[in-house]
Order: C-alpha cells, then structure tokens, then sequence
C-alpha cells in the first residue's frame, strides 16, 4: 500500500476521494425508486402504496445499522465497517433484480437500509474525527449529486433497455466497486494523526464508550433531538412544497415544479459554499444563521404577499438550511463531549432518519384536518424550536 500512498498528503487526498464518491454512491440508491417503482410494481403486480412495505422496510435497517454504528467502530474499526456496509448495499440492490417474489424485494430492503446506515454514519465519524468542518459540508454536497445521478440512470434504463433492473444492476455494481476500493485501501483508514498526548486516544473514533453510558448524557439526547426536528423540517419542505403551490396556491404545475426544485437547487449550492466559508464563520454561527434565514424564509411563505415570493421563500429557505447538518455532525465533539462523540454521531444520524418519516407524516396529517396552508406555519414553528433547542444544546456543558 505504501508504493501507491508514499505520503501522507497522498494518502491524505486518496481517503478524502473515497470518501465523496462513496457518498455519490450513498445517494444514488435514493434517487432510483421514484422512478422504478412504476415499472417494479408492475413486475410483481402490486397496489400503488405497497411501496410503504419497502420504505418501511430500508428505514427499519437504516435507523437499526446508523444507531449502533458507534458500537461497530469501535469493534471493527471504520475501514471494515465501509467494506462489510458496502457489500451488504451492492448485493441487495443486485439482489431486487432477482429476487423471484416480492417478500424477498422487502428483505432485500432490510439489507439495503442496515448498508446505507452504517455507511452514513461510518463515514460521518470519520470525516468529523479527522478532516475540517469545510471537507464535511462537500461529503454532504456529494450526496446531492448521487441522489441526482440515480434518477437520471434509472430513466435511461427504462427509456433504454425498456426495464427498471438495470438500473438497479448498474448503481448495484457501482457499491461493490466501492468495496473492492474499500478492501485495498484498507489499512489507510486505520492511520490516524498522532494523539495530543501519550495517554490520550487519537480521535474520536478510538473511544470505546458503551452504548448505555451514551445513552445517560443530557447533551446526547438534545443533539439527537436537534436532528429528529431537522431532518424532519427539511424533507417536509421538499416533499410538501409542490403540493401547497398547486393545490392551495393555484400555481401552474411547471412553474411550481420550477420552483420546488429551486428548493434542492439552492440547497446544494449552498452546501458547496459553506465548503468554502464554514472556517471562517465557525459551526455555531452557521446553524444560527442557517436557522435564522429558514425562519424568515417560512414566515414569507407564510405571508405569501404575491405569487413570486413563494420562489423567494422556497428558495431562501433552501440555502439556508444547506450547511446545518454537516456543521451539527461536525461539532458533535464540542455538544457531547469526545468520549461520547462517536456513539453520539450515529445516534443523531438515525434520530434524523426517524425524523424523516415522523415529521413529514405529521405535517400531512395536518394539512388533512385543517388546510394545506397549515404547512408553512409548521416550518416557523420548527425553525422557531430548533434556535431555541440549539441553544440550549450549547450551552448544555459535555461531559
């Protein structure tokens, strides 16, 4: 290994590239389904919504895989952690293209879910533990092009080859092309920067801190806390802006595609910026003024003046919030403590996965009962809360 990585800058470069194309490759499995799931559910002949089995069932291994993904670390070390959750993701996305009945399609799932958990908060503690708050914002930026990659792929596949499994087959293949990366760059992920002193673990990830004892730590549930609401407020914007907009708002659906997509647009825009500035303008200032621009952007949305600033909104609150979730995952450390931090990253990892389900689910409930006009009050109600809760979290003294 060492002919190929003479230098630590070399060796350096080399992880910092593996880490953004394994998450590309995390992303891309997300962007497929939406698009396949016309032509899988013809394959087996299923009712429209049987596509809440298999969301149900990636969630139910991703929430399991990213909490204990601390444990894992620490036991496997990262390096064995991206191989094993790699090859678990490649063959079971390989595997829905054979599976001969949908049961096995869901179990499937399980295993695509437990691989990208245990990627995501793999690589999440490893960038927090050694590279700067500037390198985390672009892992996350790279997420965004393979969630973009993914759709693009399974339309030519179907446009193409008139069938959703090579899709499948392809971003399949790509995840076991990252184990075999992961396999012989193995022992560079077990090279750490040398401690500050002798007695001392190197990083974050060389704690080996029992779960329990995380678990009993204010601060921990505070962060975790921080991206249930997060993650929750996020994916709420993107999954129920087009609704409000054309149902509520009478906006005609290309311009109001337009303009939801101008959510996603400023968001990775905004991830790739914060890359750059996130040194200068610190973590804490940066999920402050990210909360503070989300908050002004969902009272606008709220107010809703005139058509165009809804396109203001939307997009304002987009960029806002681009840097917060890596920043948060970045000062972990500085919320919980170091002993705690690399227990702690998965937990708020998987915190944000439920998130994910809850919040969207509850905001739809509702706009159900009342009116879809209730969605936008949701987001000031959320951002309102996050600045009060983040807050608190720093303030909260780590053990």
């Amino acid at each position: 290994m060492q002919i190929f990585f003479k230098t630590a800058q070399s060796r350096r470069i080399s992880l910092v590239a593996l880490t953004y194309i394994a998450f590309i490759a995390l992303g891309m499995p997300d962007g497929l389904l939406g698009i396949a799931w016309p032509s899988l559910r013809a394959s087996f002949s299923l009712p429209l919504d049987a596509i809440g089995a298999l969301l149900i069932m990636g969630t139910a291994g991703y929430l399991t895989s990213s909490f204990f993904s601390g444990k894992l670390i620490a036991r496997l070390g990262v390096g064995r952690v991206l191989v094993a959750s790699t090859a678990l993701t490649g063959f079971a996305l390989i595997g829905y293209t054979w599976a001969p009945a949908w049961w096995l399609v869901l179990v499937m799932g399980v295993a695509a879910g437990l691989g990208a958990g245990a990627i995501d908060a793999g690589l999440n503690t490893y960038v927090a533990a050694h590279f700067s708050e500037g390198l985390m914002q672009w892992l996350h930026a790279s997420y965004g092009i393979g969630i973009t990659t993914g759709p693009i792929l399974m339309t030519l596949a179907i446009n193409a080859l008139g069938a959703w499994q090579p899709g499948y087959l392809a971003v399949g293949g790509f995840q076991l092309a990252m184990t075999a990366c992961f396999i012989l760059t193995l022992p560079l992920w077990a090279q750490n920067s040398a401690p500050a002193k002798a007695d001392q673990p190197r990083a974050l990830t060389d704690y080996k801190t029992p779960l329990a004892e995380t678990l009993r730590q204010p601060g921990v549930w505070l962060s975790m806390l921080l991206f249930f609401l997060y993650v929750g407020a996020e994916v709420s914007l993107g999954t129920w802006s087009y609704t409000l907009l054309t149902e509520s708002r009478a906006i005609p659906t290309q311009a109001a595609g337009l303009w939801a997509g101008s959510y996603w647009a400023t968001f990775t825009l905004g991830r790739i910026l914060a890359g750059v500035y996130t040194r200068r303008i610190g973590n804490s200032q940066l999920v402050v003024a990210g909360l503070t621009g989300a908050l002004a952007g969902s009272v606008l949305l709220w107010w809703n003046p005139a058509g165009w600033i809804n396109l203001l909104a939307v997009a304002l609150i987009g960029f806002a919030i681009a840097p917060i979730f890596p920043a948060l995952i970045s000062a972990t450390s500085q919320r919980v403590g170091m002993r705690y931090s690399a227990n702690a990253i998965g937990m708020q990892i998987a915190a944000g996965g439920l998130g994910s389900a809850a919040i969207p689910g509850l905001v739809g409930i509702l706009a159900r009962q009342t009116s879809l006009e209730i969605i936008p009050v949701c987001f000031v109600v959320l951002y309102a809360a996050l600045l009060g809760l983040f807050g608190l979290a720093v303030r909260t003294k780590p053990a």
